[in-house]
């Protein structure tokens, strides 16, 4: 298997046309599996205060453009890497592939599926993962907080200043901060969030297993993961209850897998681009940083 180093040579020898390499390798996972291929990939690591990184409603387009003529009755591999995002977009994107694709679609993520992408990921029948890869946990943020970590704020306010009245100045500004209808809107996103997994998981990778609601408490209640951006292993994945593959099981499943996420991280790193979605036929979405705002290409050259 080509590692970072070889593929980043590799690239240079072909003189930066990072899409030739893009398509050799997905071409390998074709051969390998005979089903569609998307590719979604976010630059949000190399370019972290780059817009557009996240799952948003730009997306659709792209999927879109990728799906264009596909037979669907192959079935689809989705290869994820994403820091997640919105979860309205996320639940179109979701909805409008199953609409397409039935239940027939598996989930590779060769190193990171956070929060929504967690969320796309648990749609699927079943998730590949190695050794290196995570998923995140689901709890939905508001305004960059915690729902949860909002509405324990206003809990533990509330209970401080009913056993000691003295307390309530202190309380008065931290929660004024937060605006009249806060706490509303916190219970509202943790139930969208948790009860369309839900749904996901009974339509599909857990059809016939009744776990689900132990599997969302876990991936979805901030008391027990402490941190939104907290990494969940393979290993974990598992324990917790979902059906994941490993990677390392099938070499040659894993270096083509494993290839594909080393070019997809070189062209990000090397491009204006902080987004692609491409399938296995040489069609890509791509969208650059914010001076080139969206792009949607056929055989997109570098």
């Amino acid at each position: 298997m080509p590692n970072f180093h070889d593929l980043y040579n590799e690239l240079q020898q072909a003189g930066s046309h990072f899409d030739i390499l893009r398509k050799k390798y997905i071409s390998k996972l074709y051969n390998i599996r005979k089903r569609n291929i998307i590719c979604y990939y976010s630059g949000w690591l190399d370019k972290p205060n780059s817009q557009n990184t996240s799952v948003n409603d730009i997306d659709k387009n792209g999927f879109m453009t990728v799906m264009h003529k596909m037979d669907f009755d192959k079935g689809l591999d989705l290869i994820l890497h994403t820091p997640g995002g919105g979860a309205a977009a996320t639940e179109s994107i979701v909805d409008y592939l199953h609409t397409k694709f039935g239940n027939d679609i598996v989930c590779f993520v060769p190193q990171m599926a956070m929060s929504a992408g967690t969320m796309i990921a648990c749609s699927c029948k079943e998730i590949y993962m190695g050794a290196h890869s995570s998923l995140g946990p689901i709890d939905p943020q508001i305004g960059g907080v915690a729902a949860h970590g909002i509405i324990e704020e206003f809990k533990t306010a509330q209970d401080d200043a009913t056993k000691n009245p003295n307390s309530i100045p202190l309380w008065q500004p931290i929660i004024a901060k937060y605006p009249p209808t806060i706490l509303g809107e916190c219970h509202k996103a943790i139930k969208w969030s948790t009860d369309i997994v839900k749904e996901w998981l009974r339509k599909n990778m857990l059809a016939n297993n009744d776990n689900r609601e132990s599997i969302i408490k876990e991936l979805g209640d901030h008391s027990i993961n402490l941190a939104h951006n907290r990494h969940l292993s393979a290993r974990k994945c598992k324990e917790i209850g979902l059906i994941i593959k490993d990677l390392e099981e099938d070499d040659d499943l894993q270096d083509a897998v494993l290839s594909i996420h080393h070019v997809f991280m070189h062209t990000l790193r090397s491009t204006n681009a902080v987004k692609i979605i491409q399938n296995n036929s040489e069609i890509s979405f791509v969208i650059n940083q914010e001076e080139y705002p969206i792009s949607s290409i056929t055989r997109q050259k570098y």
